[in-house]
């Protein structure tokens, strides 16, 4: 006190030198965009499925959706990544999905849940392949979270698929739309 000298308090921000920023900006902010959209199909899908027999089945998978929008929170921090302005689109965009494909009924949801899984888990898996050609043990910390999330988004794909989602009327339509909605929605959030 009185010195002049500041304190600095220690920080979660991540060392930036050398780092491809425009690569790893782009990862994070459309991962924190998919994770965030997840998050708001499954509310969707619980608003009308929680009280349903598959609810708890929903529930699960949602709570390990929540500490996965936790991690791209915190890593949008350190990194000093800005979100994508879709934010508010996604937002409700999610919502309706998951209630909508919900009011399908449970092989209705668990469909959404196979077509989302699946284009999450191919695109986690693209970022993989980037991360390791630009540098695997530069970016081990972030290949690390990628690749379990992908395991775990794996998981909730092999689970809807276990809940009957190829029963669902039109499914493989119900799927193709969903899954061009999701590449859309990688390709905006990755940019804007």
């Amino acid at each position: 006190p009185g010195g002049g000298a500041a304190l600095r308090l220690c920080s979660s921000r991540v060392e930036q030198e050398g780092i491809n920023k425009p690569v790893i900006e782009r990862i994070i902010r459309v991962d924190h965009a998919g994770e965030y959209g997840a998050n708001r199909i499954y509310a969707g899908q619980m608003a009308v499925l929680g009280r349903s027999s598959v609810g708890p089945v929903i529930q699960q998978m949602w709570n390990q959706e929540k500490v996965h929008l936790k991690k791209f929170n915190e890593l949008m921090v350190a990194y000093r990544v800005r979100p994508t302005v879709l934010l508010p689109f996604w937002n409700v965009a999610g919502f309706v999905l998951g209630a909508g494909s919900a009011l399908l009924g449970k092989k209705g949801a668990m469909a959404c849940t196979v077509a989302v899984e699946e284009s999450i888990s191919e695109h986690y898996n693209n970022q993989i392949r980037t991360l390791i050609e630009e540098d695997p043990e530069k970016y081990k910390e972030l290949l690390q979270v990628i690749k379990q999330f992908r395991d775990e988004e794996q998981e909730h794909h092999d689970t809807g698929l276990e809940h009957d989602a190829e029963a669902t009327p039109a499914y493989s339509v119900l799927k193709t739309a969903i899954q061009l909605g999701c590449k859309a929605a990688i390709f905006l959030s990755e940019r804007i």
